[in-house]
């Protein structure tokens, strides 16, 4: 794992605004947060606002912060008690006031011009979803995609789920389509999934830019990757059962092919003795049909906000 020694704090000069985006930062105090928001103050240009949702349980968010209040960024840090980062981005996108708004995670450092390149895509595609790539710090690093040709999905993919939720971008009035992420429990890990696919399904498309890069940093340790693998694995069941229960044929494939993976990343790894392949193959195996049965038996909807749903 790459060492990652508390930033500094850096002398920022301002940068040009983009007065119609916000850019939201759900967090839990990771130890690469300064690092994160140190990248996006000296990106070549700011939000006209920054919204950070602390979930965290000290002080340290609040002194990054006025650290960059004090250099002029215009920040609005929200305290939030309830956990989970689906939880985190909506209460950060219910304060949103500009027409565009803009999602990284805590642990994902920013290109410098990463805010001006997804300001360009979203004017360029106003009524979509904007995502881009998550390179990898080191091949241990869960949750990436390294692709470097622009696509624009407009359907449901078979093999994969083309958002990348910590590197999006769109409108208040795409969220007003498709609802805000789903909050409960068993889809943590996978709401990014589950919200992109509500949005193809609405005729929504799925821009993926690569131009608009951030750097997903290795800050875990083995045993915090091995329980992400699960957690990520009985999530993605999560977001299948919740469409199983629906009849959703296409979700029955896609499920189908999920619990099959499992198995034959196991025999891969072992067969190759490659460490990652079975490291996958037992995440899928251990959470895939957990999850998918506590997807089918989670309640047909949450509301959360006047006019405002989860799917």
């Amino acid at each position: 794992m790459p060492s990652h020694p508390a930033a500094a704090l850096e002398e920022l000069e301002p940068r040009p605004t983009l007065s119609d985006l916000t850019l939201v930062v759900p967090t839990v105090g990771r130890p690469v947060l300064r690092e994160v928001l140190n990248s996006i103050a000296r990106g070549s240009r700011w939000p006209s606002q920054l919204i950070i949702v602390d979930q965290s349980d000290g002080d340290d968010v609040a002194n990054h912060v006025d650290h960059l209040a004090r250099a002029g960024l215009q920040i609005d840090h929200v305290r939030a008690a309830r956990r989970g980062v689906a939880a985190a981005r909506n209460r950060g996108i219910e304060r949103v006031r500009t027409r565009w708004f803009v999602i990284n995670d805590d642990d994902q450092r920013v290109t410098p011009d990463w805010l001006q390149c997804m300001h360009v895509r979203l004017h360029a595609h106003p009524r979509a979803v904007v995502t881009g790539m998550v390179a990898p710090e080191s091949p241990r690093v869960p949750s990436t995609t390294k692709d470097e040709v622009a696509a624009v999905h407009v359907r449901p993919l078979l093999t994969r789920d083309p958002l990348f939720a910590g590197n999006m971008g769109t409108s208040g009035d795409v969220i007003a389509e498709v609802g805000l992420f789903d909050e409960r429990g068993p889809l943590e890990g996978a709401e990014d999934n589950d919200w992109g696919y509500r949005a193809m399904r609405l005729g929504i498309p799925i821009v993926y830019a690569p131009e608009v890069k951030v750097l997903h940093l290795d800050w875990r340790d083995d045993a915090g990757i091995e329980e992400t693998y699960r957690r990520y694995a009985r999530a993605q069941g999560a977001f299948y059962g919740k469409y199983l229960r629906k009849g959703d044929l296409f979700i029955a494939v896609r499920a189908g092919r999920e619990l099959l993976r499992g198995p034959w990343l196991l025999v891969r790894g072992l067969a190759t003795k490659d460490p990652d392949l079975r490291l996958w193959g037992r995440a899928d195996i251990a959470g895939t049909l957990p999850g998918l049965i506590a997807g089918v038996r989670m309640p047909t909807a949450v509301v959360t906000g006047p006019d405002r749903h989860q799917g």
